[in-house]
């Protein structure tokens, strides 16, 4: 049996080269504020496989993406265990866009700090006298540079965009800005309204965008996960104060909270943790994770 090994390792992500294609696997480590913690979260991998996959499949008529499959049986041997089993994700080899595409519906987080400060949310003026939690009038494209671990990605308006891609793509700067902005929207809107009806807003989200071999823009890495964005529950929403989520927020909030963590979290937060990654996805896939 061939063994391999990762070719990268992200926050979360371990990515291998299987040769045409590539295995991603997300591992049960949990990052907050660029910083991998020094706690495991059991499960939590399969939860961001499994609802990657679901929301691939939702919004594959509005952009291709990279999945090929889920099931370890589609993989090699090395990966038909237990280990990997639910987990990992077999995708096309994509030259990954250095941007990651956030979305905001609704005013918090960062957004909502520089908000208060210079009524701009990620250098663009935004509609005045909005309170935190409020949803925008129209969600928001606003992009950033994509760090590498222990860095903090950089937020940059629209027009930086343009100019990041640029550099990397001569003559294909404002093309790839304009459909990654268009596509993130699309996907956004059209999920947020899916999450909405299954009793969750997506306050904020990112998605990463990369090109196949033909030059086309293609959907990648992870997809609407508690990891790549807010979930809040609709039925106990208000504007103007913070909201509880389904998310990573309980972990980085109880941090925040408590100094001298030295990024671990006690027993009770990893547990709480998980079992709202797992009302999360039961509510928006209708699936208890197996």
């Amino acid at each position: 049996m061939q063994e391999f090994v990762p070719v990268k390792q992200g926050k979360v992500r371990e990515i291998y080269d299987v040769g045409d294609n590539l295995v991603i696997v997300a591992t049960d480590r949990i990052s907050c504020f660029d910083v991998i913690l020094d706690n495991e979260i059991t499960d939590k991998g399969k939860v961001l496989t499994q609802m990657s996959k679901f929301w691939f499949d939702y919004t594959k008529d509005i952009v291709p993406n990279h999945m090929i499959s889920t099931d370890t049986a589609d993989m090699p041997e090395f990966f038909r265990n237990e280990r990997f089993n639910g987990r990992s994700m077999l995708v096309k080899k994509l030259e990954m866009l250095p941007v990651e595409c956030i979305v905001r519906g609704y005013i918090t987080g960062t957004a909502w700090k520089e908000y208060i400060k210079s009524g701009t949310v990620c250098k663009t003026k935004v509609a005045e006298g909005l309170v935190e939690s409020e949803k925008f009038p129209e969600a928001i494209f606003t992009p950033s540079t994509k760090a590498e671990i222990g860095d903090h990605d950089e937020n940059v308006s629209y027009d930086e965009c343009i100019a990041y891609l640029e550099k990397r793509f001569p003559g294909k700067g404002k093309e790839y800005a304009s459909k990654i902005k268009e596509y993130s929207l699309a996907i956004y809107n059209k999920c947020a309204d899916y999450a909405k009806e299954h009793g969750i807003i997506i306050a904020d989200t990112k998605f990463e965008f990369g090109l196949d071999k033909d030059g086309n823009i293609v959907l990648g890495d992870e997809v609407l996960t508690p990891d790549s964005s807010r979930f809040w529950p609709e039925d106990s929403y208000e504007k103007g104060r913070s909201q509880s989520s389904f998310d990573k927020q309980f972990a980085r909030d109880w941090l925040k909270n408590n100094e001298g963590h030295n990024w671990k979290l006690p027993e009770d937060v990893t547990k709480t943790t998980i079992e709202k990654y797992l009302q999360g996805y039961k509510m928006l896939t209708g699936k208890t994770l197996q």
